[in-house]
């Protein structure tokens, strides 16, 4: 359905784009800080369309007949193969792409001004703020996307965006290998996500969502009555989608470029890392869910379980890390896994869909809390020069309101209630435990492990022992505190949202309540957590490393990330280098070059022997020709005698 009273929705993307173009054209010409303030009154000007675009969509007139409607604000014919294999750029609007609008400019624009103080003084301050601008442009366009080839493009301007803000500091080789890793391994699970889109679009003849996503539509019903390898092609294609998905969101085994990817500036963990593009493969997921679970249940399974899996194995490592960045990437993780666990327990109707909203309603609320973290974590190292736990503690006497606003963090991400954590995980608990008791067992444990790791590294921040620090810390400035006032804000009103009335997958509203016999036990396995971690770090004490020893090779293992990083680097140097890349290399270099090389010799030899035919010399020219016409005369009369 096109609404052209939303139209004006097509400037929230190109108003970044514009800043973009401007800060990064004027590079030499406007002044740093005035660079760092146009980007952000841009993305000032993008939150308040955003804003009232939500406001608008949700309580005025998104609704009719008791169900939300999906709206092209904006539509344009790009390319066409065939006239019904076309793709077009537009716009989108429907609850999941109005929730991200929000998720993205909030993050985003406290980001801008948080990094005002936080980048104050680096170099390339007007360089960052311009690749800012470009990943906001990418996400915006990214969920406002009305087809998946549209979306594909936006998926890709998003990956080399965040491949130059991880980059920022490229003189570091550090970051420049992170940047890369990110980079090459997205690619990966791009070109997975690619043949997928290739498959989909050929099963059901368009590129376009609302056809594709349409319950009462044919599209639904393709390729679901041919089978390859015991699956449907449909299931084939979907979770060749969902590579690129698991790739973006770091879902193992594609996880390890996250932790890596912490090289960038802080305030590039929190906008990337945590709110929009690490979250871009749950927001894919959601926006083909009709797909998955009415044309492909296996693949949804699939989805759930990988993602419930990776949220127990990256929880077990952010117990054992120390650098408080890569614990926060760990937690990311996580509680990504979390929502494409939620999403993968879902149904499709009515309460059957609470899986479905629990997911986007914790991914709303861990933009919010996670934002928060890792800015608090900034603020931080901006004060104490460094990024390992063990330099630090006693910081609650010098950073009272981060230290505020960092336990803020901790109590929403555990869960505590009435904090928004609370209200959003015990939606996907309940969902999980409706349709499978192992996920919940699991996710269980994840709740009660995130607690834990989360207060480990607040005690080991805030208090345990005093440190001797080179200069006394100091609270941050009012921007950077701001920021964290804000999003502290977020994560304790976050959670009243009521999200079962506004996300839901068949677009209709249901009541949704707090499921207590599976909200007590959870908050009983938080506060375990807690206590546990207070025992061990608020002190200084033996116990972590008697703790530490007792897990032996357990601990080992997972401090060193279970060795995965090793496992790809062995299987890289020594099998594909070693037993594809080398014979390729030797085919190339003897067989194929030597080809090009033969023709080239024969070509020369060819040319030397020829060439005196065009010496140029008007005597020998005229001495061919005379030859060549008493030739011609001699054989004409010979066969004409004959």
């Amino acid at each position: 359905m096109i609404n052209d009273t939303y139209s004006f929705t097509v400037a929230i993307p190109l108003i970044v784009f514009f800043s973009f173009l401007i800060i990064g054209l004027g590079f030499g010409r406007l002044k740093p800080m005035v660079s760092g303030i146009f980007g952000t009154m841009a993305l000032l000007a993008v939150t308040a369309l955003s804003y009232f675009t939500a406001y608008r969509y949700f309580f005025v007139d998104g609704m009719m007949n008791g169900s939300f409607q999906k709206f092209i604000a904006y539509d344009a014919l790009w390319m066409s193969f065939t006239d019904s294999l076309q793709v077009r750029m537009g716009v989108l609007l429907d609850p999941i792409s109005v929730m991200m609008l929000v998720v993205i400019s909030t993050v985003s624009l406290m980001v801008h001004i948080y990094s005002l103080e936080y980048m104050k003084h680096e170099e390339g301050f007007s360089r960052y703020y311009s690749f800012l601008s470009l990943f906001t442009f990418s996400m915006m366009g990214l969920v406002l996307s009305s087809n998946i080839f549209q979306i594909y493009i936006f998926w890709e301007l998003v990956g080399l965006s965040s491949y130059l803000l991880i980059g920022h500091y490229y003189e570091r080789p550090s970051a420049v290998a992170a940047s890369k890793k990110a980079f090459i391994v997205t690619r990966f699970a791009d070109f997975g996500f690619l043949i997928g889109i290739l498959m989909l679009s050929g099963i059901t003849g368009t590129f376009d969502f609302l056809k594709i996503t349409d319950p009462g539509g044919s599209a639904l019903t393709q390729g679901s009555a041919v089978g390859f390898m015991g699956l449907s092609v449909m299931t084939w294609s979907l979770l060749l989608v969902f590579a690129g998905a698991a790739g973006k969101s770091a879902m193992f085994p594609l996880h390890i470029w996250l932790p890596d990817a912490m090289e960038g500036p802080t305030p590039v963990s929190a906008l990337i890392h945590a709110a929009t593009m690490v979250v871009a493969g749950v927001y894919l997921v959601a926006r083909l869910f009709t797909v998955y679970v009415l044309a492909a249940p296996d693949a949804l399974i699939t989805i759930g379980y990988i993602g419930t899996f990776t949220s127990l194995f990256a929880a077990v490592i952010a117990c054992t890390q120390f650098d408080i960045k890569r614990v926060l990437a760990f937690s990311t993780i996580s509680q990504i896994g979390l929502m494409m666990g939620g999403l993968g327990v879902s149904g499709y109707t009515g309460q059957e869909g609470l899986g479905y909203t629990a997911s986007m309603f914790h991914l709303f609320t861990h933009a919010m809390f996670k934002a928060l973290l890792f800015l608090c974590a900034g603020a931080v190292i901006h004060a104490v020069h460094t990024n390992e736990m063990t330099g630090m503690g006693g910081l609650r006497k010098y950073m009272p309101v981060t230290n505020f606003a960092f336990l803020i963090g901790c109590l929403a991400i555990a869960g505590v209630p009435p904090l928004s954590g609370f209200f959003s995980k015990d939606e996907i608990l309940t969902a999980a435990l409706e349709k499978d008791k192992l996920l919940f067992a699991v996710q269980y444990a994840v709740a009660g492990l995130t607690a834990f790791y989360m207060f480990r590294l607040y005690y080991s921040i805030f208090w345990n022992s005093d440190r001797q620090y080179h200069s006394k810390p100091h609270e941050s400035p009012f921007a950077m505190l701001f920021a964290l006032i804000f999003l502290s804000a977020a994560s304790i009103v976050s959670g009243f949202i009521p999200f079962s009335r506004l996300v839901t997958p068949d677009l209709k509203p249901f009541d949704s309540h707090i499921h207590w016999a599976v909200a007590i036990p959870a908050i009983a396995i938080a506060a375990a957590g807690i206590l546990i971690a207070t025992l061990m770090y608020r002190k200084e004490s033996g116990l972590p490393a008697k703790t530490a020893a007792a897990f032996g090779g357990l601990y080992r293992a997972a401090y060193r990330k279970f060795y995965i990083d090793e496992i790809y680097i062995f299987i890289t140097k020594n099998v594909i280098f070693r037993y594809i890349s080398a014979p390729l290399a030797w085919f190339d270099r003897n067989v194929v070059d030597n080809a090009m090389n033969s023709i080239a010799a024969l070509t020369n030899l060819t040319s030397s022997r020829i060439k005196g035919l065009q010496s140029g010399q008007l005597q020998q020219y005229a001495y061919v020709m005379v030859t060549g016409v008493i030739i011609v005369v001699l054989a004409a009369l010979y066969f004409m005698n004959a």
